[in-house]
């Protein structure tokens, strides 16, 4: 049934966007006794709500009156019409995020963990929820992940709502106080968003400007923007974790967290279970068994002694790079296997590059395979794939036993499937088709 309230009843809404989300926004609010006007480009995004709401754009209707425009986190709104026509009506824009917000006072007594950050927020998010899952309290996980929060059934009294957020969602919500704020990371993305870095930077720290002074903060203080939010929390109850706390021979343990962006999600993870008052056997019982998620350092297969590893959802350098930084030599031996490329977000591989020395051989694929192959030849051995599949084929061919096939690509999918999840299911049918 999903998540029902009084608080919405005899409101109006507009909804922009009849995705995932926006469909169990109209259910909520249509089931909550809300008036709803929807409205979606395609035409059986709008035939699937056309029971439950009036069908019109908001930005071409009269919105005076209403309560809130509800879009998805998709609709960029430093372009779209509505954020200007909103504006004119007075009517504030939110997004299912700032719904929930609005309608936890009548459900159950629980907490919310909201967890933010360019990169790891999946992972940690799944972890986070495993370890409270291993500890025996209910809890659903929502956000940018899973089902949509509005289309969950309510916890009963005790659970805890996990939400991984990003910087879009925070942009639409304006009273979500968490229980436990997270930060994990900040490092250039979005910025076609944005008025600049420092815009998105300012997204996340709301989600701490949005909290009660009580309620606590874990940010992972290792890079300066981060840093930065922590030090203007002072006085607040802020717990500050590095990947460094993160005992090796702990997480050699943990057979889907290796490699030092885990050790930071991990320390994540860790704060924000004992946080919910989670005990110490019970986290480590949780990291020792939690698995990974599909398309995020997932093992696919190991064939003839080598290893294929699906790291599709690394769309940008800088979640590449703890990937490759996972697989170092062996007794001096290079033995990985770097698939690479596709819609390029910047001309460059930085952040990568402290961990060219782990790579024995590139594939380049996509758009941006010509101009990655040009830059990494001085480095590595580099074959100029073009195709997914190609790549995986060769590689096979290169790879010795004890070596890693992974597709960790630093780039967007789109020049090539419709999604990082479609590009990560070719990588395992490829894999797959090896004999």
């Amino acid at each position: 049934m999903g998540i029902v309230s009084d608080i919405f009843a005899g409101k109006r809404y507009a909804v922009l966007g009849l995705a995932r989300s926006g469909l169990a926004t109209v259910e909520c609010l249509a089931a909550s006794g809300a008036q709803v006007v929807a409205w979606d480009s395609r035409e059986e995004a709008r035939a699937a709500v056309a029971a439950k709401a009036e069908l019109a754009d908001p930005a071409e209707i009269d919105l005076k009156g209403f309560d809130g425009v509800v879009v998805s986190p998709g609709v960029p709104l430093n372009k779209h019409p509505i954020a200007m026509h909103a504006k004119l009506a007075g009517v504030p824009i939110i997004g299912d995020i700032e719904l929930f917000a609005l309608a936890r006072p009548a459900l159950p007594r629980h907490r919310v963990v909201g967890i933010t950050g360019t990169n790891g927020k999946s992972t940690t998010t799944a972890l986070v929820h495993h370890i409270i899952e291993t500890a025996g309290i209910p809890t659903r996980m929502g956000g940018n992940i899973g089902l949509p929060i509005l289309g969950q059934n309510p916890l009963p009294d005790g659970g805890v709502y996990v939400l991984e957020l990003s910087s879009y969602q925070i942009d639409l919500t304006q009273s979500l106080d968490c229980d436990v704020a997270v930060l994990l990371n900040i490092t250039p993305d979005h910025l076609d968003r944005y008025n600049g870095f420092e815009g998105y930077v300012a997204s996340k720290a709301r989600l701490f400007g949005m909290q009660s002074a009580g309620h606590v903060a874990v940010i992972a203080a290792e890079d300066e923007p981060s840093r930065k939010i922590a030090d203007d929390l002072k006085g607040r109850a802020v717990v500050e974790v590095r990947s460094g706390d993160i005992d090796p021979a702990a997480q050699a343990g943990w057979p889907s967290l290796q490699g030092p962006h885990n050790a930071q999600n991990a320390a994540v993870a860790i704060a924000v279970a004992r946080a919910l008052g989670i005990d110490e056997a019970t986290i480590e019982q949780g990291l020792q068994s939690y698995a990974s998620l599909p398309h995020r350092m997932q093992r696919v297969r190991e064939l003839n002694g080598v290893l294929y590893v699906n790291d599709s959802k690394a769309t940008n350098a800088a979640s590449t790079a703890p990937a490759l930084a996972a697989y170092p030599p062996v007794d001096g031996r290079k033995r990985l296997h770097w698939i690479v490329g596709g819609l390029a977000k910047t001309d460059n591989l930085d952040e990568c590059a402290p961990y060219f020395g782990n790579v024995a051989h590139a594939y380049t694929i996509g758009e941006a395979g010509p101009m990655f192959a040009e830059l990494l030849r001085a480095s590595m051995a580099v074959d100029d794939s073009e195709m997914l599949s190609a790549a995986v084929r060769r590689a096979a061919r290169v790879a010795q036993p004890g070596d890693v096939v992974l597709l960790s690509p630093a780039c967007a999918s789109f020049d090539q499937f419709r999604d990082f999840e479609a590009r990560g299911d070719a990588f395992a049918a490829a894999v797959a088709a090896l004999e």
